[in-house]
């Protein structure tokens, strides 16, 4: 059984955890009850799963999605409780979210901001959702975050790198627990060095939005502060499909090195081009030419192939990290879906157990008592280590991985292999430090 919402815009499902059946929608409005927009009733709670089903992003949507799903299963007492046994929080029961049961619905952000609010805003107005989360876009997750600071929800970001996010545009009802392009840049650029040299002439392509924009400037500056130079960047648009018109301007440049700052299928046909065009059999005054992701997901190793051998890049989370935490959600995630998660299913999972734990501790789903349990918290046992949500700007502190395409992977999944464990200390900075200058957190809106 299958109820759907039609929009202008795009599909609204409702259901609830996978396997449990599908439920009615709930109509409610922060008219009809005093307090807080969307307070449950006494037997359910709805959470809003925004993700990109369609668009360059959609391969991680559907991970996201996944994700989320077993997050919720989980959440009700249902499989084996996944991350509920690791995480150093004891709250959280099995029992649903302060005893209402979790159901959840859905909606397609087509890697548009747009799009993403018109979801997002169904999904409040209409759905009863209490707190929206999901996204792999960063211009998405700005304009959902403004969305649900202006309702008077919880915004728990999915996949957001742009500076932006817990920078000029952060507010005080939005979360983000996935790293940023300035933790990329300090955490690839030294192992760039070591491995390339300081001597260096980087060509940067990149994805015209807030995320390219802010990772290019991150890695610029941690890779010049190094003694590289930057030759060119490029803007490219988000649409793009074939990279062939930017990469040739490349061969003679004087450029050694191409940093590619883009993410999904961006990435992949980026990347795939250059390869196309010998740029990395090319070899400038003596030095063998390189290119660089900065910010790599195993989805998208697996849509590049053999292209990503020896490519060096950072990520949030990875599957093959022996941590207590991380094992438990791989052996979840693989038992339900047959294969590995992947960052973005990482940190979607992860956001939903932390808003759901805030909950629970604060005794109450009002927007206000969750961002006082979210700020300044401090957790361990779900993959990255001991992590800080920093208060001043709703930003997570921890580990970052730099990674590297396998030479001789032993299946389709296992692509990236870890090259080195970013302490948290190194990726930190200041919450007033010019890349995070402008805007203002604000307060919380409770809403009604």
């Amino acid at each position: 059984m299958s109820i759907k919402n039609v929009t202008r815009r795009g599909v609204i499902k409702t259901g609830a955890a996978a396997g449990a059946g599908l439920a009615l929608p709930t109509y409610l409005s922060a008219a009809s009850h005093s307090g807080f927009t969307n307070a449950p009733g006494n037997d359910k709670v709805t959470l809003g799963f925004n993700v990109p089903q369609t668009g360059a992003y959609a391969d991680e949507g559907a991970d996201e999605l996944r994700a989320y799903e077993l997050a919720v299963e989980h959440l009700n007492g249902g499989g084996d409780g996944g991350m509920l046994s690791t995480f150093s929080s004891k709250s959280l029961e099995g029992t649903g979210i302060l005893g209402r049961k979790v159901e959840y619905v859905t909606g397609d952000t087509q890697t548009k901001s747009d799009a993403a609010r018109a979801s997002a805003k169904s999904m409040i107005e209409k759905d009863g959702a209490v707190m929206i989360t999901g996204g792999s876009s960063s211009g998405v997750a700005i304009a959902v975050q403004g969305l649900c600071q202006e309702a008077g929800v919880i915004f728990m970001a999915g996949l957001t790198h742009s500076n932006d996010t817990t920078g000029k545009d952060k507010k005080a009802n939005g979360f983000r627990h996935f790293f940023n392009g300035y933790m990329s840049g300090a955490a690839l650029a030294p192992v760039l060095a070591k491995n390339y040299g300081n001597d260096r002439k980087a060509y940067h392509l990149t994805a015209d939005y807030t995320w390219g924009w802010t990772q290019q400037e991150s890695i610029a500056a941690a890779t010049e502060a190094l003694g590289w130079q930057t030759v060119n960047n490029v803007l490219t648009p988000l649409a793009a499909t074939d990279f062939s018109s930017y990469i040739a301007p490349v061969l003679n440049s004087g450029a050694d090195v191409l940093v590619l700052n883009h993410y999904g299928g961006n990435m992949v046909n980026s990347l795939t081009n250059a390869v196309q065009f010998g740029l990395r059999e090319k070899i400038v005054d003596g030095k063998q030419f390189e290119i660089v992701v900065p910010l790599y997901s195993r989805l998208m190793a697996k849509g590049a192939g053999a292209n990503v051998k020896g490519i060096f890049g950072s990520t949030n989370w990875h599957w093959s990290l022996q941590d207590e935490g991380s094992k438990t959600f791989v052996k979840s995630f693989g038992t339900k879906y047959g294969f590995p998660p992947s960052q973005a299913a990482h940190t979607c999972y992860v956001q939903t157990l932390l808003y759901a734990d805030a909950v629970q501790r604060a005794g109450s789903f009002n927007p206000c008592a969750v961002v006082e349990a979210l700020e300044g918290f401090e957790f361990d046992g779900l993959g990255n280590g001991p992590t800080l949500y920093r208060a001043e700007d709703h930003q997570c502190f921890k580990d970052v991985l730099v990674v590297k395409g396998k030479e001789n992977p032993t299946s389709e999944f296992d692509l990236l292999e870890i090259v080195e464990i970013t302490p948290r200390a190194q990726v930190e900075y200041a919450a007033d430090h010019p890349m995070f200058a402008g805007g203002q957190l604000g307060s919380c809106n409770p809403g009604a």
